[in-house]
């Protein structure tokens, strides 16, 4: 079995997760938010993370048990065999392709606000090129050099986001600060799911456990620290909207109108360059851990051995970076943001659904308890599994039909290299000393 480099520390998965979950919704979310329940916005994004973080438990305590990479693909093995797993894992690896596609494409609209027509024909084509090819530079170069763009882009992505949300709040005035009246139900409700969507992406932190130096604790850190302060950067960011942006309801581009607010003509440049590098702090993230998908399901005998090759240097995976990065690259060129989002969330879910599902399962599997144990893991996966189906149940036909596809051709491919192997190896689970979570 190959072994990849175990570089990745604590603060490294910490960045990794804020670098997933930030990315480009929070630059129009509060104003959609606030049509919809006014004041009672923050409310709704306190609601919508309680809610994913009980998701989050099931990932802390299933993700503990496992010391290799591959994240929910792995669980999936463990918990319900091959077919299943290999879903998980080519649907979890198609949808991040098509989510670098749409976010590569509104990287290149941000990049034409500096650079003007840089946006369009045979100059955004050579724009896409350039971007991914750079990030699978980086991501080749080794887990360091991962890591070290990775951190360098979180900070840089939070600097203009924490200015807005801090001098926003010094400028507050109480009397733009009255919740109104109670919304309905179903407004509510519309609001806490959408904002559901936003809080996605932390899964990426559990697919490179491989890479990680102690996976069981800095995965549980990373992904409980991280969904924190990422929650309340997004409320204070709310809360600072809804005070200085006079029609939110109607604004297009509510932080930039609350960074005007704040700091006149020159905040729109910041929240545009705010968001250029909270989405290339997001495709970085994407080029790092996406790849390693492919990886786990060559170590598990499910795809051809060439998809585990390591470079003999970094000690990374080569192949699947360049074939993940030339797929993604044509789905940037071929099609939209909007068009390239269509998949991705629900096939999220769906990993998000099996994960949930996972933890009871090992739990009566196993003979071990997970190094990290989650207090009421049952009952949280339980609630957790109706969120997430809850969620499913919201989805469009058009986007069931595509992932009913996908699963479709998912299976085509896994019948003829599975047949080619008749021996998968064992998923490789982390030791079993045993440390309770307490939240």
């Amino acid at each position: 079995m190959t072994v990849l480099a175990r570089e990745l520390r604590k603060w490294d998965v910490l960045a990794l997760v804020i670098n997933s979950v930030i990315g480009a919704g929070i630059f129009g979310l509060p104003s959609a938010v606030f049509a919809l329940v006014g004041g009672y916005s923050v409310l709704a994004y306190i609601v919508s993370a309680i809610a994913t973080f009980l998701i989050i438990l099931c990932f802390v305590e299933v993700g503990s048990r496992f010391s290799a990479s591959g994240g929910p693909y792995l669980y999936a093995r463990a918990a319900f065999g091959p077919l299943i797993a290999f879903e998980v894992g080519w649907l979890l690896w198609l949808s991040r392709c098509t989510a670098f596609a749409a976010l590569c494409n509104l990287l290149i609209g941000y990049l034409d606000y500096f650079v003007p027509g840089i946006g369009g024909g045979i100059w955004r084509a050579m724009t896409s090129v350039i971007v991914t090819t750079a990030l699978v530079i980086v991501n080749v170069a080794g887990v360091r050099s991962t890591a070290r763009v990775t951190n360098a882009l979180t900070i840089a992505k939070l600097v203009p986001l924490l200015v807005v949300a801090a001098a926003g709040l010094l400028l507050m005035g109480p009397h733009r600060d009255a919740l109104g009246a109670l919304p309905a139900h179903a407004s509510f409700s519309q609001a806490a799911l959408l904002l559901v969507f936003v809080y996605m992406g932390f899964e990426a932190a559990a697919v490179p456990a491989g890479e990680i130096r102690d996976p069981a604790r800095h995965l549980a850190f990373g992904l409980v620290v991280g969904f924190t302060l990422v929650v309340i950067l997004y409320i204070a960011l709310q809360w600072v909207c809804i005070a200085l942006v006079p029609d939110l309801a109607r604004s297009q581009r509510p932080l930039a109108d609350a960074a005007v607010a704040t700091f006149g003509a020159h905040g729109a440049s910041l929240v545009a360059l705010g968001a250029l590098l909270s989405i290339a702090g997001t495709l970085n993230s994407i080029t790092f851990a996406t790849p390693r998908l492919l990886f786990a399901m060559s170590e598990q005998h499910q795809l051809p051995a060439v998809f585990a090759r390591t470079h003999p240097r970094y000690r990374t995976p080569t192949v699947s970076t360049l074939v993940t990065a030339a797929v993604a690259l044509t789905l940037t060129l071929l099609s939209t943001f909007l068009s390239a989002l269509t998949i991705s969330t629900v096939t999220r879910l769906i990993a998000y659904a099996v994960t949930c599902a996972a933890l009871p399962a090992l739990r009566r599997r196993t003979h071990t308890a997970a190094p990290v144990r989650v207090p009421a893991g049952s009952s949280i996966a339980a609630l957790a599994l109706v969120l997430t189906v809850w969620l499913l149940s919201g989805s469009s036909w058009p986007e069931i039909r595509l992932v009913l596809v996908t699963v479709v051709i998912g299976v085509v491919i896994y019948v003829p290299c599975t047949s080619a192997s008749a021996v998968a190896p064992e998923v490789v689970c982390a030791p079993a000393d045993t440390t309770s979570w307490k939240g």
